[in-house]
């Protein structure tokens, strides 16, 4: 299948840092314990972090944590229900900027 996103990239992730090892280290030593078990347990970090792979819509993100999160024992109904977290907080973003456009359309009106 011929898209955008090409999924053999996410392998390919580490080149990223090539050109700045000190910034992917630095990422890198955050980013591995921000995952590590802590009052959160491994999957529950994987559920959310596949719940915001949907809400920022990154392809590899999820096919990443899809992974994950079965890895950690997640089931399917469980991460459906993640996801169904991250759109209602998603849509309900969008929809409490309508305040912002009532505000600006009564500043017009006025």
């Amino acid at each position: 299948m011929d898209t955008y996103y090409q999924p053999q990239d996410l392998a390919r992730f580490a080149e990223v840092g090539e050109d700045a090892p000190a910034l992917w280290q630095a990422f890198m030593g955050w980013y591995g314990p921000v995952f590590a078990e802590g009052a959160l347990t491994e999957r529950e970090k994987a559920l959310i972090a596949l719940a915001v792979a949907h809400a920022v819509q990154c392809p590899y993100c999820i096919d990443a944590y899809t992974t994950t999160c079965l890895e950690k024992g997640a089931d399917l109904e469980q991460m459906t229900e993640a996801i169904h977290v991250a759109a209602a907080i998603r849509g309900g973003a969008t929809l409490v900027h309508g305040v912002q456009m009532r505000n600006t359309a009564q500043q017009i009106s006025m």
